[in-house]
């Protein structure tokens, strides 16, 4: 075996209260999510005041840390609702706050002092210098540009002090612009990129148009590979993290707080179980490594840890072979289920299990009970409760799923 890494936290993406649940369960170290305002994911499903305290107190019980998103770039108006937000977060006891702004930095450290101020990626920090000035203003940790090499992080490692926390992105999608900063979606659709509203036109598939032609299209290609010039492959770094370990990273960061609770939970996991050995020096099991092909995806690639990533041409949608069935909501030790219906399945088909710290299993549904304790082919309505036996206990929060190809043709 090998000598043993200090492991990096472990952060994952809480678009709302079922997400963080299940990034929790599943073995996160720390969440990071928003309030209904000031959040780069306005289309998440995000935390209202009364949700916030819920949400922390929820996390802190399991061990875990809550960071709150507070990075888009605020107009006048915005940033005069700051001070009651900040003051908000504060007393939720919230661990830290993701800024971009330096005007919202300076107001967290005023009006959220008990919070640790971290730098958003949004700050597009891809130097030493940069970092240390922002540790020397009083910022605990800095989240880098997507853009860095490995090779460029361990020297930013090398040369900052040693109490400034580096935090990278591990996996996830990734935009086509400079960490984010974009102008397209304003542009064309009147969203903000920077305000948390983005249309994502670069995954749009575009064609050229000569003005004394009107309606007639002409394709745009590159390569002949295809129109999608814009579109960027997801970031997945499952195969690499005892390089990222290595690297002196003290976080590494899942995308994804406008996906799916499902997402949040196969991800979460699979990072959870394959971090854990690689920090032991241990190799990492398939079965875990292969959890992050079962959920919605662009074609994964390394972002631009070993060199530039590459476009992708061909299209714009997502590979999704994987849909959940069902949630389990209680498990006795005989394995009696109790389940909530999320997609229709029926007896006799084959579906996986899997769970917190439960490695996926396969199985026959065989026939179900409802409420009444009645015989079920096929349970029908979302969110119904109903019965079913599976061959051995499983843990509150496991997930039915099972194959069936829903990828955009």
């Amino acid at each position: 075996m090998a000598d043993k890494r200090a492991k990096p936290e472990l952060l994952a993406p809480a678009g709302d209260m079922e997400r963080l649940k299940m990034a929790v369960l599943y073995g996160a170290d720390a969440v990071y999510l928003a309030g209904t305002s000031f959040g780069m994911r306005a289309f998440a499903g995000n935390f209202s005041p009364e949700e916030l305290p819920q949400a922390v107190a929820f996390a802190h019980d399991h061990g875990v840390r809550v960071h709150c998103t507070i990075n888009t770039m605020p107009r006048n108006d915005e940033v005069s609702r700051l001070p009651e937000h900040l003051e908000r977060l504060d007393d939720a006891g919230v661990d830290a706050l993701i800024v971009a702004d330096l005007g919202a930095f300076t107001l967290a450290g005023k009006y959220a002092p008990r919070c640790q101020r971290h730098i958003s990626t949004q700050a597009s920090i891809c130097n030493y210098e940069t970092a240390r000035a922002w540790h020397d203003l009083g910022a605990s940790r800095v989240i880098l540009a997507r853009e860095l090499s490995l090779e460029e992080i361990r020297t930013i490692r090398d040369k900052t002090p040693e109490d400034l926390e580096i935090e990278a992105f591990v996996h996830g999608a990734m935009c086509v612009s400079y960490s984010g900063r974009c102008l397209l979606s304003n542009y064309m659709t009147g969203r903000d990129s920077s305000r948390g509203a983005c249309a994502q036109p670069c995954r749009y598939q575009y064609a050229l148009m000569e003005e004394k032609r009107p309606g007639e299209y002409f394709p745009v290609f590159e390569d002949e590979q295809g129109t999608y010039i814009m579109n960027s492959r997801d970031m997945c770094m499952i195969d690499h993290l005892g390089d990222l370990c290595d690297a002196g990273l003290s976080s590494l960061k899942i995308e994804g707080r406008a996906k799916s609770a499902y997402y949040a939970a196969i991800v979460t996991g699979a990072y959870r179980h394959c971090l854990d050995a690689a920090a032991a020096g241990e190799s990492i099991d398939p079965v875990w490594r292969d959890e992050v092909e079962h959920v919605s995806h662009r074609p994964y690639s390394t972002g631009f840890y070993y060199g530039p990533p590459g476009q992708y041409y061909a299209t714009s949608r997502y590979v999704r072979e994987w849909q959940v069935a069902a949630v389990v909501t209680d498990c006795d030790s005989a394995g009696h289920a109790a389940l909530s219906l999320r997609n229709k399945f029926r007896a006799g088909d084959t579906v996986e299990i899997v769970g917190p710290d439960l490695r996926p299993f396969s199985m026959t549904v065989p026939q179900m009970r409802d409420e009444a304790g009645d015989p079920l082919e096929e349970p029908r309505t979302p969110q119904m409760q109903f019965y079913m036996d599976l061959p051995r206990p499983v843990p509150p929060f496991s997930l039915v799923r099972r194959g069936v190809d829903l990828s955009a043709k």
